[in-house]
C-alpha cells in the first residue's frame, strides 16, 4: 500500500546505479516518491576472488534502473557524480532540484568501493582477497566519500531544508561495522563509525525542524562479491543462516521513510 505521507516526496539516493542503493530507489519510487540517483562508474577488481558479476555492477550507469523505474509509472533521474570532490553534494542537490524539485528524502549509501586494509603484514584476508597496508590513501581514499561527502550531503539537504521553511525530512545512512571496529576493512569500518556519529548528531540537531536520521547496519548482503566460500561463511554464522538481500534492506529503508516511522530517528538498524 502507498503510503500518503511519502507520496509526492523527491529523494536523493547516492551509490543508486547497482545492489543497495539501485534496490532502494526502485522501493522508494514504488511509493510515489520522485528518485534522483548519483552513481560513479568504479574500475574493475582484478582478482579472481571477486565473481565476475561484481566487476558488471561496478562498472554499470543507472540508465538500466532509471528505466525500469519509469516503465513503472515512477519518476527518475540520474547523474553520474565523483563525491570525493567536496563541490559534488552542493552540485547534487542543484540537479536533482532543477530536475525533480526540494529534496526531502537522503540516502547515503554510497562508499568509495571494496578496500580491503589492515594493520597486520597478511597480504590477504581469509577468503584470499587482496589487502593492503593502512596508509593516508586508504584512509583518503574511504573517508572522502563515507564521512566526508555523506556529512556535506547532511549539511546541504539541512540547510535547504531550513532556508525553504519545510518541516519533513528524511536522512538515511549504511553502516557496517561501525564502533565495533572491521577487521581486514579497517578504514572502511572508521569511515562508518564517523558517519554514524554525524547522523546521530544530525538526529539530535535536526528533530525540531521535522527531520528524522537514522542508520541501517545491514547483513553481510550480496550485491555481487559475494562468492561460494564467502557464501558458506556467511550462512553459518548468520542467526538467519541467509546471505542479504538489497531488497530486504530496501524495504528498512522504505519503513524509516515512511509515516509510520516518523517518531524513530537517532537508531541504529541492524539487519541479519
Amino acid at each position: 500500500m502507498i503510503d500518503p505521507k511519502v507520496r509526492g516526496r523527491v529523494a536523493l539516493v547516492t551509490g543508486a546505479n547497482q545492489g543497495i542503493g539501485a534496490a532502494t530507489s526502485v522501493a522508494l519510487a514504488a511509493q510515489g516518491v520522485a528518485v534522483f540517483l548519483t552513481y560513479k562508474r568504479l574500475a574493475p577488481v582484478s582478482h579472481p576472488a571477486y565473481p565476475d558479476e561484481y566487476n558488471r555492477s561496478r562498472g554499470a550507469g543507472a540508465d538500466d534502473i532509471v528505466r525500469r523505474i519509469r516503465e513503472a509509472g515512477g519518476t527518475a533521474e540520474a547523474a553520474e557524480a565523483d563525491l570525493a570532490d567536496p563541490e559534488t553534494p552542493r552540485a547534487l542537490f542543484d540537479l536533482a532540484e532543477r530536475a525533480l524539485g526540494p529534496v526531502e528524502i537522503l540516502v547515503n549509501n554510497a562508499s568509495s568501493g571494496s578496500l580491503g586494509d589492515t594493520f597486520t603484514p597478511d597480504g590477504h584476508d581469509a577468503f584470499g582477497r587482496p589487502l593492503r597496508p593502512v596508509d593516508a590513501d586508504s584512509y583518503d581514499r574511504q573517508f572522502a566519500v563515507d564521512v566526508r561527502a555523506a556529512t556535506l550531503l547532511i549539511a546541504e539537504f539541512a540547510r535547504r531544508h531550513i532556508e525553504r521553511r519545510a518541516d519533513w525530512g528524511r536522512i538515511i545512512g549504511l553502516t557496517s561495522g561501525g564502533p565495533d571496529g572491521f577487521p581486514t576493512e579497517v578504514s572502511y569500518g572508521a569511515a562508518k563509525a564517523a558517519q554514524e556519529n554525524f547522523t546521530m548528531s544530525a538526529a539530535h540537531e535536526l528533530g525540531r525542524y521535522g527531520i528524522t536520521a537514522n542508520m541501517v547496519y545491514p547483513a553481510a548482503t550480496d550485491t555481487g562479491w559475494v562468492n561460494a566460500e564467502v557464501e558458506r561463511a556467511v550462512v553459518a554464522n548468520s542467526p538467519l543462516r541467509h546471505v542479504g538481500r538489497p531488497e530486504e534492506v530496501a524495504d528498512v529503508i522504505t519503513f524509516l521513510v515512511s509515516h509510520q516511522a516518523r517518531a524513530v530517528t537517532g537508531q541504529r538498524v541492524r539487519l541479519y
